[in-house]
């Protein structure tokens, strides 16, 4: 079993009727939320003028909606939340007023996966990392500052009092170089920090695993087979212990379900018991979170 990365949302009418689904535990659906979440759209007085004949606007609240609808042949409904915000696409059979009825039903899974959309996208409109003296480094879930020390001895220091990665490279050395080095320190962080937690939860889970490898993988966290052999994404080392300690368990926790159904889940619980604000945590960190290397 995998845990993958996510990315654009997509849910189906067949999944809000409380149809059983099987595969990822970030497979596109809709989530179930305690509260509605404020809809942070700009409203205006009136619906705006739809841009296509396919653009349409529905009122949410005190907010007005705009989504596209597509026709297809397909049977149900599906909402997808894209970088053009939210697609609808309905039979040539269903009429407007049940598009708009499936729309306020799914309400607070479309808002919340708008509003998500629309944060990731702000985040890659920041400045990415810059790999100079004084650019920062994820790790951890804190922030390094680097700190280059050139015509010193080669090596790579961490000063956790001041929070500095101290590189030592040749006066002449490229950004290559320096990526290189720190991503070499990095891969070696991961494994020491996977090798010290994953014994904690194998005992707590009173499971042995066979072996633990890194991974470079663009799609997922990690991954377990049924003869335990362990992949971690060493990229998750940029993110803060807890989430990392999730993604272990996680794993691990597939030595005792081979699936994703309930029993899984309570198993996950029952070592990690906060595993949904982890997970909810884990899926919203885009690649674009990462550096660059």
């Amino acid at each position: 079993m995998q845990l993958d990365l996510f990315s654009d949302h997509r849910t189906d009418d067949a999944e809000s009727s409380g149809s059983a689904s099987s595969g990822s535990p970030y497979a596109d659906r809709a989530p179930r939320f305690k509260k509605t979440p404020s809809l942070k759209l700009e409203s205006p007085p009136s619906p705006p003028p739809a841009k296509a004949p396919n653009k349409r606007q529905v009122r949410l609240a005190e907010q007005w909606l705009e989504y596209t609808l597509l026709r297809s042949k397909r049977r149900t409904i599906g909402f997808l939340i894209n970088e053009d915000g939210l697609r609808i696409t309905a039979p040539r059979w269903v009429t407007i007023a049940d598009i708009e009825q499936a729309i306020h039903e799914k309400q607070r899974w479309i808002v919340t996966k708008l509003n998500e959309r629309r944060e990731r996208d702000a985040r890659q409109l920041q400045p990415q990392m810059q790999w100079v003296d004084g650019g920062k480094l994820p790790y951890l879930g804190k922030q390094l500052t680097l700190r280059i020390l050139a015509n010193q001895a080669m090596g790579i220091t961490l000063d956790n009092a001041s929070d500095e990665l101290r590189i030592s490279l040749p006066a002449d050395a490229g950004e290559q170089q320096l990526k290189d080095r720190v991503q070499a320190w990095m891969q070696q962080e991961a494994r020491r920090v996977f090798l010290e937690r994953l014994p904690v939860y194998a005992e707590k889970l009173d499971v042995s695993y066979h072996s633990m490898s890194l991974s470079a993988a663009t799609t997922r966290w990690g991954s377990c087979t049924s003869q335990g052999k362990i992949r971690l994404n060493w990229r998750l080392i940029h993110f803060s212990p807890a989430l990392i300690d999730y993604v272990v368990a996680h794993e691990l926790a597939h030595l005792r379900e081979m699936n994703h159904g309930p029993q899984f889940w309570a198993t996950v619980q029952s070592v990690f018991p906060d595993f949904e604000q982890a997970k909810h945590a884990l899926r919203h960190h885009a690649i674009h979170d990462i550096p660059v290397f």
